[in-house]
């Protein structure tokens, strides 16, 4: 056992309110046995208090917890959260739902050319008759989806479901469901190759970081879509034009990028094969529950002593 004191109040702080509504963020926890309190940068906290927090704040270091109710971490320093002894949990292992369908919404719109309709709908432009060969369905399609952490079981359950063939990409050999096939990062051109829609849904590291660049888009299928839920830097984006103008690939569904927002001059805007979309892979009207639920999951482990869920620091 720590000699670690028990938490007496859940302090929201008020950047929550970028992300979420913090009103009704803060009503989620009525069931928690402490008070739940919105805070602003004037507050000051000590070892009995929880942190629920968008951005990070140095008076964080004197809480008990401090948690970042996103996936990505990166904002806040890992090395003075585990020096100062707070420990620092994050929001991954959520989106498996969410992205999941993200994904699956690109592929079926890219099949049967929803996006292109669209285009055309707004316009008041009844659309000519495709090219016969142009649309297709998921079905039986071959998906690789590269990682298969919380991100890529989710969207790979969803495809299986959909009846396309599903193989993945990890470093365990472990069985994943709906997947067919598992291939090592080592063999990551091999898993590719053949595939129509590939996933992109690894953490970004250092090791993943440009993962997907010109020798990728070149092993691809010039008929296949990358999908990109994942981080920006994962795919290098002028690898990523170059194989669009060129014919390389034949589109991609894209929910992150290299600079957020995408900035207006950038090319991806205007290739009609390429779905973009605002970074809200997780936005759904009850994404604040999907939070809450979590946090109230660490802070009973922090209470009783446990190890806790998703701890980075």
């Amino acid at each position: 056992m720590s000699d670690r004191p028990q938490l007496e109040r859940l302090c929201i702080h008020e950047t929550v309110d970028e992300k979420i509504p913090i009103e009704a963020f803060a009503d989620a926890f009525a069931d928690l046995n402490v008070p739940v309190e919105i805070v602003g940068d004037d507050e000051t906290f000590g070892r009995t208090d929880a942190v629920a927090s968008f951005r990070p704040r140095e008076a964080f270091l004197d809480a008990g917890w401090t948690h970042c109710i996103r996936a990505g971490y990166d904002e806040f320093d890992t090395e003075a959260h585990t020096e100062a002894g707070v420990p620092l949990t994050n929001s991954t292992g959520i989106h498996d739902t969410t992205v999941g369908e993200l994904a699956i919404g690109y592929m079926v719109s890219l099949a049967r050319m929803l996006h292109i309709y669209r285009d055309h709908q707004n316009d008041n432009d009844w659309l000519a008759e495709p090219p016969y060969e142009r649309p297709f369905t998921v079905e039986n399609e071959r998906l690789c989806v590269v990682g298969l952490g919380t991100l890529g079981q989710g969207i790979a359950e969803r495809a299986d479901a959909l009846g396309m063939d599903v193989v993945g990409v990890r470093r365990s050999d472990d069985p994943v469901p709906g997947v067919s096939e598992l291939y090592h990062p080592d063999d990551l051109h091999e898993a590719i190759a053949d595939a129509r829609f590939v996933a992109v849904a690894v953490p970004h590291t250092p090791e993943t970081e440009g993962m997907f660049s010109t020798e990728e888009f070149e092993t691809m299928r010039d008929d296949a879509y990358v999908l990109n839920v994942a981080r920006g830097p994962i795919v290098d984006e002028d690898a990523l034009i170059d194989a669009l103008d060129a014919g390389t690939i034949a589109g991609a569904g894209l929910d992150v990028f290299e600079t957020e927002p995408l900035p207006e001059d950038s090319p991806l805007w205007d290739f009609e094969e390429v779905i973009v979309s605002p970074h809200r892979g997780s936005a759904t009207n009850r994404y604040h529950l999907d939070i809450a639920d979590l946090v109230a999951e660490i802070f009973r482990q922090y209470q009783a002593d446990e190890e806790l869920r998703n701890r980075v620091a």
